[in-house]
């Protein structure tokens, strides 16, 4: 079992506590100088039930995503980081991060804000962040915003 990283998975939605995640996957790649993968995942269900059509990268909807990756991509590399890949995709969030992009990027560990853009789906059906940590094949840091009170 080896203690270092080599690739880091930071997931991204434009939230508070995803942008700090990804300041702390800058300073993990950094320090185990790892590949740092930045993936922001356009939940599209709600949009195709309305559309009934899956959009492609090119759609309006994919905008806001390509404009956050680009910002973080140069932030990154300003840093020091050499490898920086950036990812855009449809799809739902729980599945895309932690089975499909963590097991295709060889990721051995998923960076992710504890609570994302979407606080109503968290009502509903709990939070992509306890998704990622429950079905990961990898391990998974998952960064809070504020500290709690004891």
């Amino acid at each position: 079992m080896t203690l270092e990283y080599n690739n880091v998975l930071a997931a991204v939605d434009g939230s508070h506590e995803a942008e700090l995640a990804f300041k702390k996957s800058i300073e993990l790649a950094k320090r185990h100088n790892a590949v740092l993968h930045l993936l922001h995942v356009v939940d599209t269900r709600a949009y195709t039930t309305m559309t009934k059509h899956v959009p492609d990268i090119d759609d309006e909807i994919f905008e806001d995503g390509k404009e956050l990756l680009s910002k973080y991509k140069k932030e990154a590399e300003a840093a020091g980081i050499p490898e920086v890949n950036v990812y855009i995709t449809p799809g739902s969030p729980k599945k895309v991060i932690s089975r499909d992009y963590a097991n295709r990027l060889d990721a051995d560990l998923i960076v992710c804000g504890a609570q994302g853009l979407n606080a109503f789906e968290h009502y509903l059906m709990g939070s992509v962040s306890q998704h990622i940590v429950s079905s990961s094949p990898c391990d998974v840091l998952v960064v809070r915003g504020n500290k709690r009170s004891k």
